[in-house]
């Protein structure tokens, strides 16, 4: 560009990020290829805000930083290998590719202005190196529009009448409106050829919608056309979604879409595409001889970081769980009411291992994600990862609810490419307590200062029946025990054993909270009797398998 510092450059980068924020939700309603996940428009945006933060990154404080100061080839560099690492999905991944075959056409040519001709060049380079990423490229998808986009800015300029090069020392305005002139025009053929998508691709075809990801790149350079031109963005066709049916597609038996980046020294992205197929399918493994991106479904995350043990560090793991993004989908679509409200992008969010209906709810009326953790709360560090992944903000706070997950939460949270603290939660009910002082405006590290606040005015307790005698001969298979924290206190008859619990737990507290199991042997009226005296009882049901009571007192 003609100016010397990079705010016009990041002025556009905003203005497609902006765009295509505000029709994220449609594109991800479109996504049914290969996978009908419904995320396209997520990976998509979140691609291009790596993109955004690695350009502010490298102004720093200063925006009258020189271009020459920086360094050209550092930007463009710098800019492709951001794209690269922010990737997730195919769609993420293919459009890091298309920024990089971009960034590549123009860092080849040093001191040239970018005018309608370089932007054509760097487009058809853009779908060159977009294409060769993909093993099976599938036509009437991203691919296909990109490169019809590129095809249509060289057509028209091979047919101008006049040269269509500018001047090197063009005003910025001239500039843009040329770019702006090149891409429109772009952008009318790139609507056309995301209507042909569905002659071109059986899946859209069958499920009766456009390609989302090509949808979505129509949609990033609108976007850029408006930023360049101070103005609202050219008119796109909305698209219907998609109808409520899974495209045939092998991938449907694969449960993790599976990201995650390695960082070495001479690699090599094809030596590995073999080996990554052996475990799953939609195959992508991209980047350069020190730095490659890695998407896979699979079953098998931990054998596809394996596959990169011996070569260099695994970093950026990102593990989605399939079949939950497709019922999500899928629930949208039917129109019901809570799934179909769009979920706010927070700052900070939460995910929690839980068991029990009742507990579900309690935790989802928070605003707190939950993970299931069967009857013994023991989620694999895979499963927690695809948790961390549902929460709509790139800050997460984990409850681990119990002592048994604390490490492989911990490893999860070294692991994922989000910002992700561990709250010493060691049993549902401490969680639960401690879920009510989120505050999704907060930073991760805020939040988790206030959750082991709330933790240390809370004392826990349970009531569970013995699974076997006691080795000390207290209590037989089948007796209620009763705990304050870890300390056995009580045992025989669940009524007696449960009155000395909360009489335990009385003393100086305020509020004991009661959560009843699925097989509680007393009724709600019969607990509510068991306690006298100031302290207020809150009863309710939360449906967990392993114990007959669960309590809290604050």
């Amino acid at each position: 560009m003609s100016d010397t510092n990079l705010v016009r450059f990041r002025a556009a980068v905003a203005g497609a990020l902006a765009h295509l924020e505000s029709r994220r939700e449609e594109v991800n309603d479109l996504n049914v290829f290969p996978v009908a996940d419904g995320d396209t428009g997520d990976n998509m945006a979140l691609t291009l805000r790596a993109v955004l933060a690695e350009l502010d990154r490298l102004q720093g404080s200063n925006e009258e930083r020189t271009i020459d100061e920086i360094g050209r080839e550092e930007i463009v560099q710098s800019v492709a290998r951001a794209a690269l690492l922010g990737a997730r999905g195919n769609s993420g991944v293919i459009l890091s590719q298309l920024i990089r075959g971009a960034a590549e056409e123009l860092v080849s040519r040093p001191g040239e202005l970018i005018d309608a001709t370089l932007i054509g060049a760097a487009l058809a380079n853009a779908a060159d190196r977009a294409y060769s990423s993909v093993r099976e490229p599938a036509e009437g998808t991203i691919l296909t529009v990109a490169r019809e986009m590129a095809h249509q800015i060289m057509t028209d300029l091979a047919h101008s009448p006049e040269d269509p090069r500018l001047d090197p020392d063009a005003e910025p305005g001239l500039q843009d409106a040329a770019i702006a002139a090149a891409l429109e025009r772009a952008v009318r053929t790139g609507q056309e050829s995301v209507k042909r998508g569905p002659e071109l691709l059986a899946a859209l075809r069958d499920a009766g919608v456009v390609d989302a990801g090509g949808y979505g790149l129509t949609i990033i350079f609108a976007g850029v056309v408006a930023a360049l031109r101070g103005d609202d963005p050219p008119e796109l066709d909305h698209h219907a979604p998609a109808r409520i049916s899974h495209p045939e597609h092998h991938s449907s038996t694969y449960r993790f879409c599976t990201n995650f980046a390695v960082t070495g020294s001479d690699l090599v992205p094809g030596r590995f595409i073999a080996l990554l197929e052996k475990l799953g399918d939609s195959v992508l493994v991209v980047g350069d001889s020190t730095t490659l991106k890695v998407h896979v479904h699979t079953d098998e995350p931990e054998q596809a970081t394996a596959v990169f043990a011996s070569v260099g560090e695994v970093s950026r793991l990102d593990v989605a769980d399939m079949q939950i993004q497709i019922t999500e989908r899928d629930e949208r679509l039917r129109g019901a009411e809570e799934a179909s409200a769009e979920r706010p992008r927070v700052r900070c969010g939460a995910v929690a291992v839980v068991s029990g209906d009742g507990l579900q709810a309690m935790f989802r009326e928070l605003g707190v994600h939950t993970i299931d953790g069967g009857p013994t709360l023991n989620p694999s560090t895979y499963d927690l990862l695809a948790g961390i992944h549902e929460v709509p903000a790139e800050e997460v706070v984990v409850l681990p609810n119990s002592a048994n997950v604390i490490m492989a939460a911990e490893h999860a949270a070294e692991l994922s490419d989000k910002q992700v603290l561990v709250a010493p939660a060691t049993s549902q009910q401490a969680g639960l307590a401690a879920a009510v002082a989120l505050a999704p405006d907060r930073t991760v590290e805020e939040n988790a200062q206030t959750l082991i606040q709330a933790l240390t005015h809370l004392r826990t307790g349970a009531v569970a029946q013995a699974a076997r005698d006691d080795s000390q001969g207290r209590f037989s298979r089948g007796e209620a025990v009763g705990f304050v924290a870890d300390e056995v206190i009580a045992w025989g008859d669940p009524g007696e054993t449960l009155r000395a619990v909360l009489e335990a737990l009385a003393d100086d507290a305020e509020l004991i909270s009661v959560l009843a199991g699925e097989d509680a042997p007393l009724a709600s009226e019969e607990v509510a009797g068991l306690l006298s005296g100031g302290v207020e009882l809150e009863l309710r049901h939360g449906g967990q398998p392993a114990y007959w009571w669960l309590l809290a007192a604050e």
